[in-house]
C-alpha cells in the first residue's frame, strides 16, 4: 500500500497498447489532478509512476515489464504502480518487480484514488482548470468497454470481460469539456466501439450526437469490424468533422485462417465493406492490423492474405507475429508455427505495408490538406491529416494544436513532407 502523501505529490502515467488505455489513462490523470496531485512528464520528477498495462501479446507484457524496471532505474525512489490488461492477467509477475506497491486489474484501477489514500475529496476540476501535462491536440475518449467475442486469438475478453456502454450524455461531456479545454480533435475509443449500444442508442445514434451537440473540430473513429459498415452510418461522413479514416481489422486475408480464428466475417464481406467506405467517403484512409503466423497458417494461406493486402490499397497496415495467449483458444491449436517463419512472413508483411503506406501518400503530392500539428522535434513540426498522413514541415511560428492547409510535397521518413 502506497503511504500517506504530502501535500502536491507528483505522478507521472504512462500507457502501452490500444487507444482505449490512452483514453483511460487521459481520465485517471484528470482524476488525479483534480485530487490534489501534480501530473508530471517524466519518471525522473515522480514521486509517483503509474503504468497502465498491455498485454495482447508476449512483446506487449515485456515491454511493461521493462518500462517499470526503467522508471525504477531512472528513479529509484519512485513508487511503482501497475494497472490495466497485465495487471489483470498476472499480478504476480508485476508484484515481483521491485518498487512495485500496487497492482490493479481494470475493475479496481478505477478505485486507484481510494488506495493511494488521503485522496482529496474536493469535486472533480474540468480539464481546462487542471495542468494535467498532457498533449492538449487529441483527446480519447471512452465510449466503450469488454468484448464477449472470444476470437481464438485474442486475451482480450479474459481481461475486460464486461461489456458496458457509456451514456452519451457523458460522452458529450466528456466532449465539450475536452473542447473547452483547447483539444481540436476527439478519438472515440473502445474495445470494440462498434458494439456501442446505450439507451437506445447505437453508434451511429451517438456520433450523431456528438455532431448535434458539441463543437469539436475533429472527431475520428477507433477499430472498427466490417459488420459494423453500413450506409446509414457512412452517411454521417457528410459532416466535414468526421475524419476519413476507417481503423477496419483484417487480421487474415485467407478464409480457411479467418475461420480458425473465429472472426465473424469472411474476405468477401470485407471487400464489401471496403468498397462501401470508398464508395461513401472522399479522400479516405483504411487502416488495418494483420496477424502472421497464426496457427496452421501454410505458406500460400500467407501468400493469399499478401496478395489481398496489395489489393485492398491499405493506408497503413500494422503487423502482429502471432503470439501464444494462455486461456485463449489459439494457444492450444495444432500446428504452431515456427518462430523463425513467423518472423520472415512478419519481415514480408512489414515490407508490403511500408510499400502499400508509400503509394497511398504518394496520391496526395502536389494537394494541400489540413494537419492538425502536434510537436517539434529537432526543429521539425510534426501533425497529422484527417485521413491519418503524418506531415512534417519546418516553420519558425509555434504550431501546436494548430490546424492549418499544408501542401504535401514529398515522401520524408515516416510520413511526408509539407509545405505551409
Amino acid at each position: 500500500m502506497i503511504k500517506k502523501r504530502a501535500e502536491k505529490t507528483t505522478v507521472a502515467l504512462d500507457s502501452l497498447g490500444c487507444k482505449l488505455n490512452q483514453a483511460e489513462i487521459q481520465l485517471l490523470a484528470g482524476q488525479l489532478a483534480a485530487a490534489g496531485y501534480r501530473i508530471v512528464s517524466c519518471v525522473e520528477q515522480a514521486d509517483i509512476y503509474i503504468l497502465n498495462t498491455c498485454t495482447v501479446t508476449h512483446v506487449a507484457d515485456r515491454k511493461s515489464r521493462h518500462l517499470l524496471n526503467l522508471a525504477r532505474r531512472r528513479n529509484p525512489a519512485v513508487r511503482l504502480v501497475a494497472i490495466g490488461c497485465y495487471a489483470e492477467r498476472e499480478p504476480r509477475a508485476l508484484d515481483r518487480i521491485e518498487g512495485v506497491e500496487l497492482v490493479l486489474g481494470n475493475e479496481r484501477k478505477w478505485h486507484l484514488l481510494e488506495l493511494l489514500e488521503d485522496a482529496k475529496k474536493s469535486a472533480p476540476a474540468s480539464m481546462d482548470e487542471l495542468d494535467i501535462g498532457l498533449p492538449r491536440t487529441r483527446a480519447f475518449v471512452k465510449v466503450q468497454d469488454g468484448c464477449h467475442d472470444f476470437c481464438a486469438y485474442c486475451i482480450v475478453p479474459l481481461v475486460r470481460s464486461r461489456e458496458m456502454s457509456v451514456p452519451a450524455e457523458q460522452v458529450l461531456a466528456q466532449i465539450k469539456e475536452r473542447a473547452a479545454a483547447g483539444f481540436k480533435e476527439v478519438v472515440l475509443t473502445g474495445t470494440e466501439i462498434g458494439a456501442y449500444h446505450c439507451d437506445g442508442l447505437t453508434l451511429q445514434g451517438l456520433v450523431e450526437s456528438i455532431l448535434k451537440g458539441t463543437d469539436i473540430v475533429r472527431l475520428r473513429l477507433s477499430s472498427l469490424q466490417p459488420h459494423h459498415i453500413k450506409p446509414e452510418l457512412l452517411a454521417l461522413w457528410k459532416d466535414p468533422r468526421l475524419c476519413p479514416h476507417f481503423h477496419l481489422s483484417l487480421q487474415s486475408g485467407c478464409d480457411a485462417v479467418l475461420k480458425r480464428m473465429k472472426r465473424r466475417y469472411t474476405v468477401s464481406d470485407y471487400k464489401r465493406a471496403v468498397k462501401l467506405i470508398r464508395e461513401s467517403v472522399p479522400d479516405v484512409a483504411i487502416t488495418t492490423d494483420v496477424i502472421v503466423g497464426f496457427p496452421g497458417e501454410t505458406d500460400a494461406e500467407f501468400r493469399e492474405t499478401c496478395e489481398f493486402c496489395r489489393q485492398a490499397r491499405f493506408a497503413r497496415i500494422h503487423v502482429f507475429p502471432y503470439s501464444p495467449r494462455p486461456g485463449t483458444l489459439a494457444a492450444t491449436m495444432p500446428g504452431q508455427v515456427p518462430e523463425k517463419v513467423k518472423k520472415e512472413r512478419s519481415r514480408q508483411m512489414l515490407a508490403l505495408a511500408k510499400e502499400r503506406a508509400r503509394d497511398f501518400q504518394r496520391l496526395y503530392f502536389g494537394k494541400t490538406l489540413e494537419v492538425l500539428w502536434e510537436q517539434k522535434t529537432n526543429g521539425v513540426w510534426s501533425g497529422l491529416t484527417g485521413n491519418y498522413i503524418k506531415v512534417h514541415a519546418r516553420s519558425s511560428d509555434d504550431l501546436t494544436n494548430r490546424l492549418l492547409p499544408v501542401q504535401i510535397v514529398k515522401i520524408y521518413r515516416d510520413g511526408v513532407w509539407g509545405e505551409i
